[in-house]
This record gives structure tokens, C-alpha cells and sequence, in this order.
């Protein structure tokens, strides 16, 4: 069951809280606090068109009715799946860099029960995401998912945090970025399936690369050999 934090603002409160956010999550991108923020602050239309997208999909329906959790007590059974399948890479992913399903912070800022669902879910989902597009999470993989989110979305926060990201990357890492990474970061966020309506917890035993061929996914290509070895 999803726990109920939400607090009520004012309308110039609501925009004191987007610009502050948006301002400090330019600064260091790092604070997914301020992101959080961010995304409810400036993402309500984009959380109501997801979730009509969702209402009018089968799988997205089960969803909306069964609300799951991507939260340790929930999840923990991926652990023990067989190596090839999605849940066990999920697990890994999240195993080898430490991370607990529990750290998201929680919606705040959503105005009904529904849409504070829809945004826990996008927040929820996103490692789900690292998985399949195999992307990592130092600043480029980071950003290259926020650029498949917003074609998912279309929430501006994603925009803007690809904007703060880039802002701190090296020379090399920009070049990196812009003449590797967005446009495969483009041509995947069109290409695969409304990501948003997957029950991802449905799937966990089912093979990687079949549910990456179902969703239209296109994992991200390695570094160019060019760059191999260099820091």
C-alpha cells in the first residue's frame, strides 16, 4: 500500500518550490531531492497525459488498479531468479552498486492519490530502466536516460536535468555525450514501447533479451573503441 505524504501548496508556493528546485538541481544534479521536487512541481500535465496513456492500456490498467511497489518487501524475490532472466539483472545492477529499492524519496507534491501514483511509479521504474537500456549511472548513463525519459514523458524536468548535467561534463565528455550517446538516446526513446504502461513485476522471470525485443529496446552501445582505456 502506498503511504500518503502530500502537502498542500499555494500557488505561489508551488512556484517558489519549481524555481528553487530548478535552480539548485542546475547547480548539482546530483540532489535527487531537488529533482524530485522539480518533476511534481513542473510535471502535472505530463503525469496526466501518462496517465490517460496508462488507462487505455491493458497492462497499465493492472497497474493503476494493483498500484505494486518497486520497494525492497516486493521486490527481494529477484535475488533469487536464474542469471538470464530480467529480475536477476535487475538485481544485479542494483547489488553490485549498492542500491536499495527503499531510497527513492517519496511524492510530496501531487495534487490527488492518482497522480501522486503515476509520479511514485516514473520515479520508481527508473532503475528498471538502467537495466534494460544497460546504461550506468555515472553522469553521462544519467543523462542519456533522462533524455529517454523525456521521450517517454515529456516531463521538463527531464529536460532541464540533461541541461544540468551536460553543463559539468568535460570537453571529452561532451563529445562523448553528444555525438554517441544522445543519439542512440533518441533513436531508443521513440523506437521501444510506452514504458510507462510495462508491469515490470510481472516479467521479472522472463528472459532479458526476450522482454528487450518485446519492449523494442535498443541497449546502449559501448564506448567507441577510440576511447577505450582512457580516463
Amino acid at each position: 500500500m502506498m503511504e500518503v505524504q502530500r502537502v498542500g501548496l499555494k500557488g505561489w508556493q508551488h512556484a517558489a518550490i519549481a524555481v528553487g528546485s530548478a535552480i539548485g538541481a542546475l547547480l548539482d544534479p546530483r540532489r535527487a531531492d531537488l529533482i524530485a521536487a522539480l518533476g511534481e512541481t513542473t510535471g502535472k500535465p505530463a503525469f496526466e497525459r501518462v496517465l490517460e496513456r496508462m488507462k487505455r492500456s491493458s497492462e497499465g490498467r493492472a497497474v493503476l488498479l494493483e498500484r505494486p511497489r518497486v520497494i525492497s518487501a516486493e521486490v527481494s524475490h529477484a535475488w533469487d531468479l536464474p542469471p538470464n532472466t530480467f529480475g536477476a539483472a535487475y538485481a544485479s545492477f542494483m547489488g553490485s552498486r549498492n542500491f536499495s529499492p527503499d531510497d527513492r524519496p517519496p511524492v510530496r507534491f501531487m495534487e490527488t492519490d492518482e497522480l501522486a501514483y503515476v509520479a511514485t511509479r516514473a520515479r520508481e521504474v527508473h532503475d528498471f530502466w538502467h537495466t534494460l537500456f544497460g546504461l550506468p549511472t555515472n553522469l553521462i548513463g544519467e543523462s542519456a536516460l533522462k533524455v529517454i525519459e523525456f521521450q517517454q514523458m515529456l516531463l521538463p524536468m527531464c529536460a532541464l536535468s540533461v541541461i544540468g548535467g551536460t553543463a559539468r561534463f568535460n570537453e571529452k565528455q561532451r563529445k562523448l555525450f553528444y555525438q554517441h550517446y544522445f543519439p542512440w538516446a533518441l533513436k531508443a526513446g521513440m523506437r521501444s514501447t510506452d514504458l510507462m504502461c510495462v508491469y515490470y513485476e510481472r516479467h521479472f522471470s522472463d528472459d532479458l533479451e526476450d522482454v528487450r525485443q518485446r519492449w523494442a529496446i535498443i541497449p546502449a552501445p559501448p564506448p567507441p573503441k577510440l576511447d577505450a582505456g582512457r580516463t
